[in-house]
Formats: structure tokens, sequence, C-alpha cells
């Protein structure tokens, strides 16, 4: 009886040791899952390396104040980093665009600020604008490309157009004084008084002025100078210029008049003394004359020469200034009419000064 007890016993300890190597055995599987979950999870890293490819730039676009021109510049610098913005390169600049409001104080400030968000560039728009950029950014290695700049030499900016020196270049609107000097006595060849209207504080105003008053002297005509710096002053320099009875006003490529041109042009034009200018905005703000500049195309240049820089790897110091002369003269027909001027004769009269003769009508911007 004992030792079928103890056959007994010895069987059931035997079958328990095989039950345990049984567990033993099936959890072997289990324990190899976290390599194959691993294995798994390894596609999760591919976007780490397309953004790894990726590359975005931070575009920084300081405008001096707003006006016709000089948001006209700015949109199409941005459509162009827009249509620029392929293969893998971004341009970012929605963050980065400022406006100076003409104030110097309020455009240092802008530079610094832009500087410590790490702009990759910097796009000052206006030859005021450009300068302070400059001289915020001295010593300091992050390019400049400049729109805007009448000229770019006599304004410290650059060595020469050609070969800028420095970590600076851009586009210029330089602009063509003499051209439109011709177009004055080509419509009145009996003008004997012109008036000059501009900034005395603005450095671009300085050359075509020099420019128009050595045309009218070998000429022999007579002519005034009468300035402003805002607004108001602009408007009692128009009423001065009306007072003197001028046969045409003449002003260059100055933001200052730019910016005043809708609160006077109706003066001028109910003088009967017809406002020729060096752009199509002023025409657009209801000057009767604009030539020189296609502003939508010194936009687009502009934000091809960024490109050029950070995409292309091009030199700033020894990318050349471009400079554009499109031969338009754009007419304000809404002008020439209250003016009692025959657009049909304007367009003959300057017909061999230009390329062409461009029709608008008042508006405060270009329709983009």
């Amino acid at each position: 009886m004992k030792k079928k007890l103890f056959a007994a016993l010895m069987a059931g300890l035997m079958t328990l040791s095989l039950a345990a190597c049984g567990s033993s055995t099936s959890k072997a599987p289990a324990a190899e899952a976290p390599a194959e979950s691993a294995s798994q999870e390894a596609p999760a890293e591919a976007p780490a390396e397309e953004t790894a490819e990726s590359q975005v730039y931070k575009v920084g676009i300081v405008k001096f104040m707003d006006h016709a021109s000089l948001n006209q510049i700015e949109a199409n610098i941005q459509s162009q980093l827009d249509a620029l913005s392929t293969d893998g390169v971004t341009y970012e600049y929605q963050d980065y665009t400022k406006n100076g409001q003409g104030d110097p104080t309020t455009i240092n400030q802008i530079v610094a600020d832009l500087m410590a968000s790490e702009v990759d560039v910097i796009i000052p728009i206006a030859t005021p604008a450009a300068q302070i950029a400059q001289s915020v950014t001295e010593g300091k290695d992050i390019p400049i490309v400049f729109s805007a700049v009448s000229d770019p030499v006599s304004a410290g900016l650059v060595a020469s157009n050609e070969a800028p020196g420095a970590n600076i270049t851009g586009t210029s609107d330089a602009l063509n004084t003499n051209a439109i000097m011709d177009l004055i006595f080509a419509a009145d060849p009996d003008a004997s008084y012109i008036g000059l209207l501009y900034s005395n504080s603005e450095d671009a105003s300085k050359v075509p002025i020099q420019d128009a008053k050595a045309y009218l002297d070998a000429k022999g005509i007579k002519y005034i100078e009468k300035t402003g710096t805002t607004t108001d002053e602009v408007s009692q320099a128009v009423d001065a210029l009306i007072a003197e009875k001028v046969d045409a006003v003449f002003t260059p490529t100055d933001n200052t008049i730019m910016n005043a041109e809708l609160a006077f042009f109706e003066k001028l034009s109910d003088a009967g003394i017809p406002h020729y200018a060096g752009a199509d905005s002023f025409a657009l703000n209801g000057a009767f004359c604009g030539f020189g500049v296609d502003y939508a195309q010194l936009g687009t240049e502009t934000g091809k020469m960024v490109d050029e820089i950070l995409r292309g790897g091009a030199e700033v110091s020894s990318l050349s200034v471009r400079t554009f002369d499109n031969g338009i003269a754009t007419v304000n027909t809404e002008t020439a009419a209250a003016l009692g001027l025959d657009l049909a004769a304007v367009k003959e009269a300057f017909a061999p000064f230009v390329t062409q003769v461009a029709e608008i009508t008042t508006q405060q911007n270009f329709e983009n």
C-alpha cells in the first residue's frame, strides 16, 4: 500500500514539473514583442528627414512710409517671394513686414527688432529706410537688399552701382530728369516758368532737382523752388506755386510729395497747372503725368535678388545694383480733362520722347 502511495506521489510531482516547463516555453515569444513593436514604429522618423532637407528663410521688409509707390513695390516683392518659395525653400515675410510711417526713430527700432528675430535678409524700401538699415546693421553679418533708392552712391550705400563693395545692394529707381523736362516742353512749348516741388529732407530728390535746374538754366527758363516736409507744408508750397502762376510743376521720386499728392492735386488742376513727376504712382494719385520706373518690375526684381543671395549664394558685395528705365509716360485722363488738355494731342506731343503713353484714373493704390 505504501509503495502504491509513493508511486502516485511521484507521478504527481512529474506532472507539475512538466506543466511548469510548458508555461515557461509558451511565454518566450512574448518577450520578443518589444523588438517587433520598435520595428513597426521605425517609419515615423521619416518626416524628420524631410524637414532636414527643407530651408526656411526669414525676410524682413521695412517700408519707409505708406503710399502708392512703396505699397506697389512691397506687394510685388512679396508676390515674387511667394513664387520663389519652391523646391524645399520657403520665404517667410508675413511676420517681418513693417511700416516705418516716415519716422526715423520707428525705422531704427524696426531694424533692431528684425535683427533680434534673426531674419536672414533685410529689404528696406526707399532711401531713408535703406540708410537707417545700413547704419543699424553696421558690423553685422546680415545682407541688405534695398529697393527704390534713387542714387545709391550719393546716399552713401554703395561704393559703385557695378561693385557695391559691402554687404548691401539692391534696386534703384534712378530718374531720367531730362526726359521729364522734355515732356513738359513737348506739351507746352511756350512754358516759361517752372515750379520745382520737393522735400529738402530727402536725399533722393537732391540730384534730380540739381539736374532740373541745370536743364532749365541751359534753356534760359525761369524756375522757383518750393519745399515741404509734411503734408500741410507741401499743401502750402503748392498754394505758393499757384500764386506764382507757374506754367508747370516738376517733382522727382520724392516720398513726401508722393504721400501728399492726393491732398493737393485738385488745387493744381483747378489752377490749370499740370504736375509732372518721376513715377506712375503720382499720376495714379492725381498728377497729370508720371514718367520713370515701373515699380511693379522694381519690386519683382528685388525679390529675385534676395533669392540669388539666399538660395543661390551670390556675393552681396559684388552683386550689381539694378536700374530700370521703361520709357513709359503715364497720364491721368481725369486730370487731363480737368486741365482742358486734348489727350490725343498730348499723346502725339509725347510720342518722340517715350515708348508708350499709358492712361490711368485717380485711385489711392494700384490694384494687384
